[in-house]
């Protein structure tokens, strides 16, 4: 199935070439994580701050699908690798993939891609089942981001202090993912001409 993104840059922009849309959607992928990635909150009791990243790791996934979803998350990574300020709260640099929150970033890429190829069989696409998606994408986060913390200051501190405080604060980015990206499908499907939908 096509994804959300990708329905409505071909019903909006016809006349563009593809790749030169689906080049400008991943682009726009990558600076919608940057965006959000600047909401962050720094908690004085762990290295792991909350941030808008997971939630934007979430739709881009559902609105790109898993090919475009992950290299948007490829992008985002090198661009902020290469010392632009993308990170959370405006930081950038190789540091960021080396530190203790480094398993974090590679499980946004990883997540983006599950999500994105379980969004292509049309999951996302309903509030019955779009819980699903940004569940199996959030626990992909979590064991990438824990493990990786865990290297730093062992499993057991890991835990505590990079999955226990952010639980309840994910799973409200999870009911509002589940809300917002049925809800956009719905209204995608009354602004399309019959026989458009993917």
């Amino acid at each position: 199935m096509t994804p959300l993104a990708s329905f409505l840059a071909i019903r909006w922009f016809p006349n563009v070439n593809q790749k030169v849309r689906e080049a400008l959607l991943i682009l726009a992928g990558a600076l919608w994580v940057a965006l959000f990635a600047q909401v962050r909150i720094p908690l004085p009791f762990t290295p792991v701050p909350i941030t808008g990243q997971t939630f934007a790791v979430l739709l881009i996934g559902t609105a790109l699908g898993a090919q475009r979803g992950a290299a948007a998350l490829v992008l985002y990574l090198s661009m902020g690798l290469s010392g632009l300020p993308v990170f959370a709260g405006g930081t950038g640099g190789v540091e960021h993939l080396a530190g203790p929150t480094g398993g974090y970033l590679i499980g946004f890429v990883l997540a983006a891609y599950v999500i994105g190829r379980m969004a292509e069989r049309g999951l996302e696409r309903t509030i019955h089942t779009s819980f699903l998606p940004f569940l199996v994408g959030t626990g992909i986060i979590y064991l990438a981001g824990v493990s990786w913390l865990a290297l730093y200051i062992g499993l057991p501190a890991a835990i505590e202090k990079g999955l226990l405080p952010f639980l309840i604060g994910d799973v409200l980015k999870l009911l509002l993912a589940s809300i917002a990206v049925p809800s956009a499908w719905k209204l995608a499907q009354g602004i399309a001409p019959r026989g458009e939908m993917g």
